[in-house]
Formats: C-alpha cells, structure tokens, sequence
C-alpha cells in the first residue's frame, strides 16, 4: 500500500479532490454553524466536497478551503493503528490507509463544515469518520477523531450540533492504540452524552 498524507476511501476518489486553498475569513450563509440558544452551535457534516458546493454554490472556494483543512486534520488526529487488522477489526475492509511512519488509520468519510466569527479562518471544519463493519458501535455513523457520535451517515449532508468543547483543536495522536480502543472511546462518549441529554451524543 502507498504512503500518502492525503488519503480518502478508494470508493469516493472520483468526487474528493485535492485542492491547495489558502484559508482565509469570509461571512458565511445562515445554513453554516450559527450560535444556539444553548450554548451549541449548528453545523453541517458533508458526505463529499461537491456535495458541499452543491448545497452552498456561492462558497465553492469555503467547501474547498474547508475540506483540506479537514484532510489534513484528519492526517494529524485521526485513530492510529500498529497493523492495518487492527484498523480494519473497527472500520470494515478496504477504510484504512498506511500512515507516512508505517501505522494504519481510517480514511477520512465526510467532513463537518460551518462558520465561527471569532475564528481567525472564518469557518470551522473537522473530519468526519464512520465504520463499515456491521459489528461496530459506530457502524454506519459519523464519527469525530475524538470519538463523538454525530448521527447517521447516510445521507450526503447531515445538520448537527455540538458544544464548544468539541469545537476545540483535536489533540495530535502520536501513537497507536488497540485493536477495539477507538470503539471503546465512541461508547464513553455516547454513554455521557445520553446521561447529560438524554440522546445519542449531538447527532440525529
């Protein structure tokens, strides 16, 4: 398998492209995230970067800037495996990719695009990541590097909400973890998440 730093599943090549986007401070629609009432903000995970474009035609330059924010976050935060079976016993065959030091991590599956005014980029983005292994507690759901259930993955753009703990920088992940640690790390958060608000994490 090939070394890259900027990897997405095999199956969604065709619609996620590259692109080399400086970031830069724009004001963005009322569909991005905005401020709630609870101190949650709203924002909206994307399946691909034209499905972005698509839903906001007038920001095709924000989708771009956001998406490789989000490709090259998720490089630097995502779960890291020491063998690529370990990667694939929680993401499903055919999802991880090799690292540049030789580790496996998942393939980046969507990213969550919005809007901060007191962000010095003017948008906020992360990766999104889901499993493919029908045995999963995060099967077919998005999931954040840190292990947040943000809901469903079937659709191509899903609103979620999130508070501003997970608004903050993910921490870089400089070493691997066990076959089954990422999933552990899902079922915390959830258990906290239905014990604070009585759903499943700030996901549908």
């Amino acid at each position: 398998m090939k070394r890259s730093k900027k990897v997405v599943l095999a199956s969604m090549r065709k619609d996620w492209r590259t692109f080399s986007v400086k970031p830069f401070s724009v004001a963005f629609a009322g569909a991005f995230l905005t401020g709630c009432s609870d101190n949650t903000n709203e924002g909206t995970i994307y399946q691909t970067l034209p499905d972005c474009i698509d839903d906001n035609p007038n920001y095709s330059q924000e989708c771009r800037a956001a998406y490789q924010f989000a490709l090259d976050e998720a490089e630097r935060t995502a779960p890291k495996y020491r063998s690529e079976y370990d990667c694939t016993a929680e993401f499903g065959n055919n999802t991880c990719v090799r690292t540049s030091n030789n580790w496996f991590m998942p393939a980046m599956a969507g990213f969550m695009f919005g809007r901060l005014m007191d962000n010095n980029r003017g948008y906020y983005s992360q990766p999104m990541f889901r499993s493919y292994y029908p045995g999963s507690i995060f099967y077919d759901r998005w999931t954040s590097a840190d292990g947040y259930d943000y809901g469903s993955s079937r659709y191509k753009k899903t609103k979620v909400r999130v508070s501003s703990d997970q608004l903050k920088p993910k921490p870089t992940i400089s070493r691997t973890i066990s076959r089954g640690g990422f999933g552990s790390t899902v079922s915390a958060k959830s258990s906290w998440s239905k014990s604070s608000s009585g759903s499943k994490s700030w996901g549908g």
